[in-house]
């Protein structure tokens, strides 16, 4: 909980911060040496331990933070430390062991390629590269990860990363479309579906199906973001054959039986009647519903108590049929399995998927509001203030340099210079951040705050003198050195694991990046320039649009805005 007066112990940030940078230069040595030792890396074993139908852990098993997300259904401000922020959470994959007999090649095409270890989060995609023509402009360092590009018999593709020292799978796939797709009146579609996936399917009811994911240990789950739908799937290489079988029936011969239909509707009616007593969760939409009036990104992806109520077992399978189709789909495979294994895999999963998708057209927008403050009134001790503006998208020229200064102004911690002037020179809370966000159809900057009702007013102020004066004077020279600094050293740390590099990659395939990219990365952020983030501030950081809200009883500050 934010904290309204200076932490004890004078100026710890100071400490912190230095450690940071440092810490952040030193760890690409250190995972660099570590790639030397496994194409994917290695991380301390756990015992197995086998929950209701879901993989925890297997011995050894390659553990690791998950990337974090958007809260639900928000395209609001949210914490975003690293770069991303648009990807869906996953739960870290088990790594393999034991190398299975080769197979006789199948019809399957191989393109071999190269990269360092591997993935991204918060939302989970990596908002960095401006677009793969870019990356290409970059000379590729030398790489410890060998990345395939592999095309089934009927066409369907897939990025794969060969691991057989574990006898684990991970597979990473994505949809495009998302809750962006729900249909007027019918919010939260997207997000009911995802929840109805591993409730039964063929001839399996809930109950069935359940004992089956739990006899097989495999792990699966999925999850709506705005632009996408993303399936998650980790299965030990013993039961791959009838794990994969579990899965193939969920994608394309779902139940949706009636009871556990109105199961899980009390579930998310639950979740709805919880999240509305929650300040931040309500900051955030909404901010998404002022900012985005008219339009999918403003309406709430988790829906209403009506739409909710409303949602149909015949929706759910109108929504499957239309987003569920082989022309968006992005898969990544990490873990012990061939080239031609993956192939037949991919045409017994997504083989009987529509061809095509059926999306809504969904134009592109930027934040705007007419009241540029929303307070919403809640009787709280502290309030929960969210603030926003159009951003740069990612493949525009500008991303990267605005990637840097959005970690020097407040994606960067303790280290940042919102983090400085907010809660160490003023003591005015005890948390406060900025991010990055490019959708597919926006992009935005923003971040938040909170503090005690008395501060709030003042804590706004003082963010808006510091975008105000980042865009006027730019960062000084060490705050550049140190955020790119740090930026280049902690990049291996995000493919550590199994999930992390399928993760990552998939965020690579749906953004066009170029199967290369990881390579050229760090040689990227290393050109840019202090003067390149100089203009860009600038351009970005035009204060007289930032929309701001407000939820708690901030004084100061009028209910309408």
């Amino acid at each position: 909980m934010p904290k309204t007066s200076r932490p004890h112990g004078g100026s710890p940030a100071h400490g912190i911060r230095d450690l940071v940078v440092t810490l952040g230069a030193i760890a690409g040595l250190l995972v660099a040496v570590a790639g030397l030792r496994s194409a994917i890396g290695a991380s301390p074993t756990e015992p197995a331990s086998v929950t209701r139908g879901r993989l925890t852990a297997a011995p050894p098993v390659s553990s690791g933070p998950a990337p974090q997300q958007p809260s639900s259904g928000s395209t609001a401000p949210q914490i975003a430390a690293s770069p991303d922020a648009a990807m869906p959470q996953v739960a870290a994959a088990p790594a393999g062991a034991g190398q299975p007999p080769k197979p006789p090649p199948s019809a399957v095409t191989v393109a071999p390629a190269t990269h360092p270890a591997p993935r991204p989060t918060q939302a989970v995609r990596l908002a960095e590269a401006p677009s793969a023509k870019a990356a290409n402009s970059v000379a590729p360092r030398q790489s410890f990860m060998k990345i395939q590009s592999v095309k089934s018999k009927t066409g369907i593709e897939a990025w794969l990363v060969e691991e057989h020292s574990v006898p684990l799978l991970a597979l990473r796939f994505a949809f495009e479309g998302g809750n962006s797709q729900d249909p007027p009146g019918k919010e939260g579609v997207a997000n009911f579906l995802t929840a109805m996936m591993d409730e039964g399917a063929g001839d399996l009811d809930h109950s069935k199906f359940q004992e089956r994911m739990e006899e097989l240990a495999f792990r699966m789950s999925f999850e709506d973001a705005r632009d996408a739908l993303y399936g998650n799937f980790e299965t030990l290489t013993v039961n791959r054959a009838p794990s994969i079988e579990m899965l193939r029936l969920a994608l394309n011969k779902p139940r949706f039986d009636a009871e556990a239909v109105e199961r899980v509707r009390k579930q998310l009616l639950a979740s709805l009647a919880f999240a509305a007593k929650k300040p931040d969760r309500i900051a955030s939409k909404t901010w998404s519903a002022i900012a985005f009036p008219g339009h999918p990104y403003g309406r709430p992806a988790e829906g209403t108590p009506e739409s909710i109520a409303s949602i149909t077992r015949d929706d759910l399978e109108a929504f499957r049929q239309r987003t569920f189709a082989r022309d968006t789909l992005k898969v990544v495979a990490v873990g012990d399995i061939t080239a031609s294994e993956l192939a037949d895999l991919l045409d017994r999963v997504f083989g009987e998927l529509p061809a095509k998708a059926t999306l809504l057209p969904v134009p592109a927008t930027n934040p705007q509001a007419r009241d540029k403050l929303k307070v919403v009134e809640m009787d709280v001790p502290q309030s929960v203030v969210q603030f926003g503006m159009a951003g740069i998208a990612r493949k525009d020229k500008d991303f990267l340099p605005a990637f840097i200064l959005n970690q020097i102004l407040g994606g960067g911690g303790f280290a940042s210079r919102l983090t400085e002037e907010v809660r160490e020179k003023r003591g005015l809370a005890y948390s406060v951040y900025s991010y990055l966000q490019p959708y597919r159809h926006v992009a935005i900057f923003g971040g938040g705050v909170a503090t005690k009702n008395e501060e709030v007013a003042k804590s706004i102020d003082v963010i808006r003198s510091e975008l105000k004066r980042m865009a006027e004077e730019g960062p000084t020279e060490a705050e550049f050195a140190n955020a790119k600094s740090y930026l280049i050293g902690s990049f291996p740390l995000r493919f550590d694991t199994n999930a992390k590099i399928a993760s990552q990659l998939l965020w690579m395939l749906q953004e066009d990046m170029g199967i290369d990219y990881v390579d050229k990365r760090n040689a990227l952020i290393e050109a840019v320039t202090i003067e390149d983030v100089k203009r860009v501030a600038k351009r970005l950081l035009t204060v007289d649009d930032l929309i701001v809200t407000v939820v708690g009883r901030p004084k100061g500050l009028s209910p309408g805005g």
